[in-house]
């Protein structure tokens, strides 16, 4: 099995060795159980945002909020990968994860706000909207995650990723960049496009990981592990989705 999300790797579920229970058991992982867990964590993401995004206004901008944002976007990095590394602390680092993207989240959508008036809730509107859309075409057979499916969505997943390390490794070095993957250019906003879409089918392999590991009798703590993917999937989405409104709305 595969999945885009690093979150949630080929061996997610299937590694578990002795902690997998009886499927349907007290101790065992629920759908409803990720669902619920989910809905959690994305409240105290909104919490987290809503804090530094009235700070931004408050302020008038982003001079007292860098320790924020910085200590937000680290400390999710390294939260993430300790919840990857250590499944069982995901009912303690997965609502760590959410406060602290919150933060950086509600940072980085003020700056958006401040310069394209509305842009946000048009952003939010989207990434909830093709969850919603994505889910109901997983649940109904639409799409499905077959091999070549999730190798596809893999392999475009890697080469973004390298793409993106790439970049910040060229300017930290005093290289330009690829332009393209910031600029408001035909080329920048099919980059863009094509971002969103991959980051948009990774979650057909996300819902596919869950319902794998409920049906393997996963263990309950991998509800909480299972809505931090989700999670982490879902903010890669939003933060694309607004990068690519906002290249749209410069060239009006």
């Amino acid at each position: 099995m595969r999945s885009g999300n690093p979150a949630l790797g080929e061996s997610t579920f299937l590694d578990l060795g002795s902690g997998a229970v009886v499927r349907g058991s007290a101790g065992a992982m629920t759908l409803n159980g990720t669902v619920n867990k989910t809905a959690f964590l994305l409240v105290l993401t909104l919490v987290g945002a809503m804090y530094t995004w009235g700070q931004f206004f408050a302020s008038g901008g982003t001079a007292n909020l860098m320790p924020w944002i910085l200590g937000g976007a680290l400390g999710g990095f390294v939260v993430a990968l300790v919840t990857v590394f250590k499944k069982t602390w995901a009912p303690v680092t997965g609502p760590l994860y959410a406060v602290l993207e919150g933060l950086f989240i509600g940072a980085v959508s003020a700056m958006f706000e401040q310069r394209f008036p509305g842009i946000v809730m048009q952003a939010v509107a989207l990434t909830f909207g093709t969850l919603a859309a994505l889910l109901l075409a997983y649940r109904s057979g639409l799409i499905r995650a077959t091999e070549n499916f999730k190798l596809g969505v893999v392999a475009a997943t890697g080469g973004i990723a390298i793409l993106y390390l790439v970049n910040i490794g060229m300017r930290l070095f005093g290289f330009e960049g690829m332009g393209f993957i910031h600029e408001s250019s035909g080329i920048g906003i099919a980059f863009s496009v094509f971002v969103v879409v991959i980051a948009a089918l990774n979650l057909v392999l996300d819902f596919d990981f869950i319902e794998q590991g409920v049906e393997q009798g996963a263990p309950k703590y991998m509800e909480w592990y299972a809505a931090f993917g989700l999670l982490v999937t879902l903010v890669w989405l939003y933060l694309e989705i607004l990068r690519l409104l906002a290249k749209l709305q410069s060239r009006d």
